[in-house]
This record gives structure tokens, C-alpha cells and sequence, in this order.
């Protein structure tokens, strides 16, 4: 549908305004919020995120394009709420304790809603308990934790160990620069991203 295709290239355009009027428009004319999101807000969401994966555009054009999704999202929120619209599945992410760098763990959270997924952002700087019991309370199967100094990376194994303790089926994924997978592995971690765009394919794969 035209419209849908329109509110897609708006987005890989970064246009937030112009979002914001066909998202509304799209609502106005009866079509279905599910398809305005997937076919719309995602299907330009999942392009954006391709070319970031391939170098083709940069974190600027990703955070612009992200503006522009929201401005759609918002307004179709309630209406996915209202309609009992399940979402991919609920991740909770943060930054590890003592880590106070997140532009990467936002990256993450913003192609995570863009994939479909509901998305219980933490913050930064968070208290390994605080993962598990946010994603006990809200039911997520799936927590994703991000550092950036070396320093902190060994919180990610308090994460990991609280959850095997517990006997928890809570999967974690883990990422940052200085992670790696044979990091991952050797804590224990179900998963490793190295990026913001191979999170959301592991992410997808993992639910």
C-alpha cells in the first residue's frame, strides 16, 4: 500500500513531521495499527538498520531515523495496547554496574523496537539484581546487558551466575566493545552481539 511504502521512506529519511502526519493519516484511513507498524515503522526500521550493519550510513542517521520511528510508535501504542497486539517478545537491557556509557545499549533498544519488540530500558550503570527481578516482574524471557570498559565486564558474570543460581530460564545476551564471544562463552552468557543490528538476529533467534 502506498501509504505504508511512504511512511517507510520518511523514516529511512529521518523525517519525524512527515512520520508523524501519514502515521496519522494511515490511522485516520482505517488500516490496521499492526500493519502501519510492521509494514511501515519496521520495514524501514529493518532497512535502516542493514545499511548501519554494512557501514552504508552512520550513528547520526541511525539516532534520525530512530526520532522518525517514534513519532509513529507513539501514536500507535495505544492502539496496539487496546487491540491486545502481542509484541515479539519483552527484553530488558541496561548497562552494567559501574558503566556508565550508553549509546551502544540505546542503539540496541532503538532496532529492538523497530524489530517489534517490547523494550524495558534500564538504564545505566545497573545493580546485577535489578536485571533479574525487572525481568521476573514484567515476564521477559530475555535480558541484554552491554559495558564498555574492561573494568566492568566481570559484572556481567554476577548477571549470569544470579540467573543459573536461580535456576531461571531468563536467557542473556551480552555486548560492548571490549566483549567478545569467547567472553561470553566463558561466563556462561547465551548469547554475544557485536552490534546493534546482529542483536536484533540474535535476539529474534533466541525467542
Amino acid at each position: 500500500m502506498e501509504i505504508l511504502n511512504q511512511i517507510s521512506v520518511s523514516l529511512q529519511q529521518g523525517d519525524d513531521e512527515k512520520v508523524f502526519a501519514l502515521t496519522k493519516q494511515a490511522i485516520e484511513n482505517g488500516l490496521y495499527p499492526k500493519d502501519i507498524l510492521d509494514n511501515g515503522l519496521i520495514t524501514g526500521m529493518n532497512i535502516i538498520g542493514e545499511q548501519f550493519r554494512k557501514r552504508e550510513i552512520f550513528l547520526p542517521d541511525v539516532l534520525m531515523s530512530a526520532k522518525a520511528m517514534y513519532a509513529g510508535l507513539d501514536q500507535l501504542k495505544p492502539l496496539l495496547i487496546s487491540e491486545g497486539i502481542p509484541t515479539l517478545g519483552k527484553i530488558v537491557i541496561g548497562t552494567v554496574q559501574g558503566d556508565l556509557h550508553d549509546i551502544g545499549k540505546n542503539l540496541v533498544g532503538i532496532m529492538l523496537k523497530g524489530a517489534g519488540f517490547d523494550v524495558i530500558d534500564l538504564g545505566k550503570d545497573v545493580p546485577p539484581e535489578k536485571f533479574i527481578e525487572t525481568a521476573k516482574k514484567e515476564n521477559a524471557k530475555l535480558v541484554g546487558v552491554s559495558a564498555l570498559l574492561t573494568t566492568t565486564m566481570t559484572n556481567m558474570k554476577k548477571v549470569v551466575d544470579l540467573i543459573k543460581n536461580e535456576g531461571s530460564d531468563i536467557k542473556v545476551i551480552i555486548g560492548g566493545a571490549p566483549v567478545s564471544k569467547e567472553f561470553a562463552d566463558e561466563i556462561g552468557a547465551d548469547a554475544y552481539a557485536y552490534d546493534a543490528a546482529k542483536a536484533v538476529e540474535m535476539v529474534k533467534e533466541m525467542v
